[in-house]
C-alpha cells in the first residue's frame, strides 16, 4: 500500500512539473508592433521594394522590407525617403537615409535595417516610402526631382512620373587591370 502511494504521488508530481514546463514553453512571445508602409514604385530603377513595414524595436522603429533586383546588376545600397501623411496637416518628411546592403542580381530577400526611426504615428496616418537612388558597382540610378514626385503622389496627382538618370559609378567601379607591353629589341 505504501509503495502504491509513493508511486502515485511521484506520478502526480512528474505530471505537474511536466504540465508547468510545457505551459511555459507554449506561451507565445510578445508580438512587436508593426506599422505598414506604402511603397511608391519608380519605373526605371533596378530595385523593387515589396511588403515594407516599420517594426517596433527597443529604441524606435526599424524598416523591414522585401526587395528584389533585376537580373542585370547586383545592388550595393539605396537612398530612400519616408513621408508621413497626416490627414489634418498634410505630408511631413520623416527621414531621408542612405542604407548599404548586398543584393545579388536577379534575387530577392527580406532586409531589416538596424538604424532606428523615431515615429509618433496616430490613427489614420499613412507612411509612404520612395526610392531616390540605387547603387551598384558599375552604375548609379538617380531619381530626378524626387521631392516633387512624392509631393504630387501624396496629393493624389498620379500624372507626374519621376524620371531616372543613369550614370557610371566612378568610385565603386572595379579596378581595371593594367596592361604591360614588352617590346623586343631589333
Amino acid at each position: 500500500m505504501l509503495y502504491r502511494r509513493q508511486l502515485l504521488s511521484s506520478l502526480v508530481l512528474v505530471a505537474l512539473v511536466a504540465g508547468v514546463s510545457f505551459g511555459q514553453r507554449s506561451q507565445p512571445k510578445q508580438q512587436r508592433r508593426s506599422v505598414p508602409v506604402e511603397v511608391y514604385q519608380v519605373v526605371g530603377l533596378p530595385l523593387n521594394i515589396h511588403e515594407a513595414s516599420l517594426v517596433e524595436g527597443d529604441t524606435g522603429y526599424v524598416l523591414r522590407c522585401r526587395m528584389s533586383s533585376e537580373p542585370s546588376d547586383s545592388i550595393l545600397g539605396m537612398r530612400y525617403s519616408l513621408t508621413l501623411i497626416d490627414a489634418g496637416s498634410g505630408p511631413k518628411p520623416i527621414v531621408n537615409r542612405i542604407e548599404g546592403f548586398q543584393l545579388d542580381a536577379a534575387s530577392a530577400k527580406t532586409i531589416t535595417f538596424a538604424v532606428s526611426i523615431r515615429l509618433k504615428a496616430q490613427a489614420g496616418d499613412r507612411l509612404v516610402l520612395m526610392l531616390e537612388q540605387v547603387l551598384s558597382r558599375e552604375t548609379i540610378w538617380e531619381v530626378i526631382k524626387a521631392k516633387d514626385a512624392i509631393e504630387a503622389y501624396v496629393r493624389g496627382d498620379f500624372s507626374i512620373q519621376p524620371t531616372v538618370l543613369r550614370v557610371a559609378n566612378q568610385i565603386d567601379a572595379p579596378v581595371s587591370t593594367p596592361v604591360i607591353y614588352r617590346f623586343r629589341k631589333p
